[in-house]
């Protein structure tokens, strides 16, 4: 699963290759959790543009009678994610992507569990697989919230955890953020762990367990 990532860098750069017309300022983040509200881009609807918005982690389906379901769907996995009666309308074609840098698993060693960052050599910002959905109580109020696509782990992850966040590569991202693009097979050739080349990972502090602990220090080695 993937439950805490992280977004330092400023994406303004991103504009222009993801066609974006604004991109809202937006802090740094280190320690980002579910039920936070967190960067992503998708194709609006209506416009058929593209756009930055913030999208609350946990996503409800529209059918919901209770918000408070997105406290359990905070992730989807990828071998069923099409058939799944909470996620197939999205994964059709309300697909996002989620806006980070690295992110955070945690390995089990013995009766202790040891948390590792996650991130590319480079320290790159990327883009994870994600679906999005709006959920009305009435026609003022509606809440925007979002999942994150997760399959099963390259070769860096691994030793760490049996499954890994979906990251899309650069050249899959018209597609992945077209809503005219709805056969499942097609969209499900996106749904691979991402070549481990590429990537690195290192064990941190038990600082990034508490969310409120949302600062540099969250990242550094141990």
């Amino acid at each position: 699963m993937c439950g805490r990532f992280t977004r330092k860098e400023n994406f303004q750069h991103l504009a222009k290759q993801l066609g974006l017309q604004v991109v809202p300022p937006m802090g740094p983040r280190y320690n980002i959790a579910p039920s936070q509200f967190i960067a992503c881009v998708r194709t609006n609807l209506e416009t058929r543009q593209r756009e930055c918005t913030e999208l609350k982690w946990g996503l409800v389906p529209s059918w919901a009678k209770d918000p408070g379901i997105g406290n359990t769907l905070i992730n989807a996995r990828g071998e069923t994610v099409a058939e799944k009666p909470a996620f197939r309308k999205a994964f059709k074609q309300q697909r996002c992507l989620v806006l980070a840098d690295g992110f955070y698993e945690w390995k089990r060693e013995g009766k202790t569990k040891q948390p590792f960052y996650v991130r590319f050599k480079n320290h790159r910002l990327f883009a994870f697989a994600g679906l999005w959905e709006q959920w009305k109580q009435n026609e003022a109020d509606t809440l925007e919230t979002c999942t994150l696509i997760t399959t099963t782990p390259n070769a860096v992850m691994e030793p760490i955890h049996h499954r890994m966040p979906v990251i899309l590569s650069s050249k899959d991202f018209a597609d992945w953020l077209d809503p005219t693009v709805q056969a499942v097979e097609r969209v499900n050739t996106l749904l691979r762990p991402f070549p481990p080349e590429e990537m690195e990972a290192y064990s941190v502090s038990q600082l990034v367990n508490n969310p409120r602990n949302d600062r540099p220090e969250c990242i550094n080695p141990i």
